[in-house]
């Protein structure tokens, strides 16, 4: 007698992530994080040229650096909202010049009144040396030192860095943000953009849930 055996074929389980087409954009001073406007000032408009894709995410138009875009609602969502606690870093131009014990504070979290910041991560850091003149050049008091602070944090609610600083009294004179998640500045002078399809994030489901 012939013995049979039924083999029965290993399916790939499902991929854990998955990749998407975002656009980078270096924001230059002064632009608006958004398509349209009265003609007053520069959008994204005057800088991106894809079609579709938007803002993941807002930047002050007195803060510059990296802005993601995308036409994936759900991953715009994934890298916008706080819940998802994606790690954002900015260096910061301040004025004066920080002691341990504000930088202590920016890493506990901040109480700004309407909230309470979640802990940062904070250190000194030198002026970065990929950096760019900025136009109009910031105004400085000669009297006042400046120092660069280099944070990251996950929340990213309406001017939360100029407000952390401020709180720890060291306003902020000028603000690029360098990541947003995996993704970074490298490579992209101001006003410039490129498709970025080389980082994935990890599935999530609809809504955070």
């Amino acid at each position: 007698m012939i013995s049979t055996r039924t083999v029965t074929a290993r399916t790939r389980p499902p991929s854990t992530a998955r990749r998407v087409a975002v656009v980078l954009l270096n924001k230059p001073y002064g632009v608006l994080c958004q398509f349209s406007g009265d003609g007053t000032r520069p959008t994204l408009a005057d800088f991106v040229s894809m079609p579709d894709v938007y803002p993941a995410g807002r930047l002050d138009a007195d803060s510059e650096g990296l802005v993601v875009l995308t036409a994936d609602g759900a991953l715009q969502a994934r890298i916008a909202h706080p819940r998802h606690k994606l790690a954002k870093t900015y260096f910061a131009e301040v004025e004066g010049v920080p002691s341990d014990a504000a930088l202590a504070a920016l890493a506990r979290g901040v109480d700004l009144g309407d909230f309470v910041t979640a802990p940062a991560r904070v250190r000194r850091t030198p002026p970065p040396d990929w950096l760019w003149p900025r136009d109009p050049p910031v105004r400085f008091r000669k009297s006042v030192p400046t120092a660069w602070l280099e944070l990251a944090i996950a929340e990213g609610r309406n001017r939360q860095v100029r407000r952390m600083t401020a709180a720890v009294g060291l306003p902020t004179l000028r603000l690029i943000r360098w990541s947003v998640g995996p993704w970074t500045l490298a490579g992209l002078a101001p006003g410039a953009w490129r498709i970025d399809t080389a980082h994935v994030l990890p599935n999530f489901p609809p809504h955070g849930r």
